[in-house]
């Protein structure tokens, strides 16, 4: 542990934790070691730091602003101040069902957590997750509650000042993290014009003409979007009212909608005018 304190002492915070991370994770042979942060309400939470052993997926950028209710089986326990260790993925019980997605989606095998606290509350998660084989980590979960310490003090404390370290209370930046054709990218809800389901996966439309085709469905988006910002028009789309150009009124009595430069209308079924009125005053 002289190695963890020696990190928070010589190295900026976020820069120290990774470090730290990288440290536990390769001594306890984790292919990957992890943290994530709840918001003050615990009603979601973002990954913040990650280190993966080469070759191994890293996955920080996918879980930004989630629901809790998807770690809703995890986070009983966090909360509780224990740790989970979770040897047998496919042994999770079915109200684990999201959260045992998540795990098949990453490949883990084995995930072993340990919660975070600072002045009695919870405010993140540490952990570890094994991937080319399952694993059972039992020593370490002592040291782990000891880095969780140390690292509370430093980002939570008064100390943080002190120690150089950002401000962790900030607010998290309202960020999407999408696949584009450089790379894995932030992108502000505030450039997401409009959702489009398209079977299991959604088309993000940007206020830059592309089209993104991401692999969630629209119902996981719906938990990731601020409602006051986005309308649901038709249950396989979603739109960004402030991009709204004109509203389309067919003889037909169908309606349609314009959005941004878009050539296209998106239709708004019946269900959908209701909200759409609340939101455009119309």
């Amino acid at each position: 542990m002289f190695d963890t304190a020696m990190l928070l002492l010589t190295r900026r915070l976020d820069a120290a934790i990774a470090g730290i991370l990288q440290v536990i994770g390769a001594d306890a042979e984790a292919d990957r070691a992890w943290m994530f942060e709840y918001d003050a309400d615990h009603l979601r939470f973002r990954n913040t730091h990650e280190w993966s052993r080469g070759g191994v997926g890293s996955f920080v950028q996918d879980l930004q602003h989630v629901p809790v209710t998807m770690i809703g089986w995890l986070h009983q326990r966090l909360v509780l101040g224990q740790a989970v260790m979770v040897n047998d993925i496919e042994a999770l019980p079915r109200s684990a069902g999201a959260l045992r997605a998540e795990f098949i989606r990453q490949n883990n095998k084995s995930v072993l957590s340990v919660p975070v606290f600072h002045d009695g509350r919870l405010v993140a998660c540490i952990g570890f997750d094994a991937v080319e084989a399952p694993r059972r980590w039992s020593v370490e979960i002592a040291d782990l509650f000891h880095c969780a310490d140390l690292i509370a003090a430093a980002r939570y404390g008064r100390s943080s000042i002190a120690l150089g370290g950002e401000d962790s209370r900030a607010a998290y930046p309202a960020l999407i993290y999408l696949r584009r054709a450089h790379g894995i990218l932030g992108t502000p809800l505030t450039e997401i014009v409009g959702l489009r389901s398209s079977k299991d996966y959604t088309e993000v439309w940007l206020v830059d003409g592309a089209m993104v085709l991401d692999p969630r469905p629209l119902t996981q988006w719906l938990g990731l979007i601020p409602p006051g910002w986005f309308v649901r028009i038709h249950r396989t789309a979603v739109v960004n009212h402030q991009f709204v150009r004109e509203v389309v009124r067919r003889s037909s009595g169908a309606w349609q909608l314009r959005l941004h430069d878009y050539e296209d209308h998106w239709p708004v079924s019946r269900a959908g005018r209701a909200e759409l009125r609340a939101h455009l005053g119309i």
